[in-house]
């Protein structure tokens, strides 16, 4: 197995040498980092080399590194079901940077690219529709993003009154919640409490 996926490397970066930027095996599955101007091209080989036959894309996955230049990284996972070959490609984005939609190679792409843009903000040229597909049309930001606050003041709902999403004041009861910040070491009051009791008990 390592040896064809080594012979597909070889191959690879034998067509596509100014394309491939970089490439490596991990868990036998090949790697290839490529410029996000030869992402549709290196698509099209992909699937079309019979070498590779890549006809199934898996899944489109993004990644946020805030403080890098480049601060987002795609990768598309695709699958060849005749060699029984998995391989997958990066491209390092900019924050506002716009990059190819691949709906027109694999149709399964618009509703993943829709979760990307949705998760991260990151907008695909040429989409049909791309719209957000996990979160309500007014949410603001992006969720998967380093910097998304994880507590806010509004809370979402579906009313069924209104038969819409609709965001209110968070309302929580805080009357009766009583916070112990003591070491986890040393144990809380109320089991001291407890054991103390217990001993008492005995002595008597």
């Amino acid at each position: 197995m390592l040896n064809q996926i080594t012979k597909l490397e070889k191959l690879i970066n034998s067509e596509l040498s100014s394309k491939v930027l970089k490439s490596f095996i991990k868990n036998n599955e090949l790697m290839i980092e490529i410029d996000d101007n030869d992402l549709v091209e290196v698509i099209q080989f992909l699937k079309a080399n019979e070498h590779c036959k890549f006809k199934q894309l898996i899944d489109i996955a993004g990644v946020d590194y805030p403080d890098e230049e480049k601060r987002f990284k795609l990768i598309y996972l695709f699958l060849s079901h005749e060699h029984n070959h998995r391989i997958k490609l990066s491209i390092q984005l900019e924050a506002r940077q716009v990059i190819n939609s691949i709906t027109k190679i694999f149709p399964s792409a618009n509703w993943m690219e829709r979760e990307v843009f949705d998760m991260y903000g990151i907008k695909f040229k040429n989409h049909p529709d791309l719209r957000r597909i996990l979160t309500d049309y007014g949410f603001k930001g992006h969720p998967l993003r380093k910097d998304f606050p994880l507590t806010g003041f509004n809370e979402v709902r579906y009313s069924e009154k209104e038969k819409k999403v609709i965001y209110e004041p968070v309302k929580l009861e805080q009357n009766y919640r009583n916070f112990d910040f003591e070491s986890p070491w040393e144990g809380t009051n109320y089991v001291k409490e407890v054991k103390k009791l217990n001993t008492d008990g005995k002595k008597n």
